[in-house]
């Protein structure tokens, strides 16, 4: 993260600061998973979020989204569209400079990943 560190009181110890209070912050993040939760695989009927297919969501002090994600298999029919899905949706949430997806197949997605939600709307529950 691109975060001021301040001394956390302990010599060699360093605490990570964000310039966006702890309420912005908490805003962005839910409206970032909301976002996320209008983009689905098309072969699932789910979400990406609760597919489980979102590894992870940075949000930069410059408030740059960076996501971590995957698919359901590497040789997924949308891979080279959904990125821009994921972009498309993130950068119209109030507030977001800008969003940076990183495919990535480390760990590969297994259904494990899925909420009960997700595992409801496929009949896997």
């Amino acid at each position: 993260m691109d975060d001021t560190t301040a001394n956390a009181g302990t010599a060699g110890q360093q605490a990570t600061v964000s310039t966006i209070s702890d309420d912005e912050l908490a805003r962005l993040t839910d409206d970032i998973i909301s976002a996320l939760k209008t983009v689905y695989d098309p072969e699932i009927p789910a979400d990406i979020y609760e597919l489980g297919l979102v590894y992870r969501i940075d949000i930069e002090d410059d408030r740059t989204v960076r996501i971590d994600m995957t698919l359901t298999a590497p040789g997924c029919p949308v891979a080279g569209e959904m990125p821009g899905w994921v972009q498309n949706a993130v950068g119209a949430v109030e507030g977001v400079s800008g969003v940076e997806v990183n495919m990535t197949f480390d760990p590969p997605w297994t259904p494990d990943r899925m909420s009960e939600e997700a595992q409801i709307a496929v009949g896997w529950y």
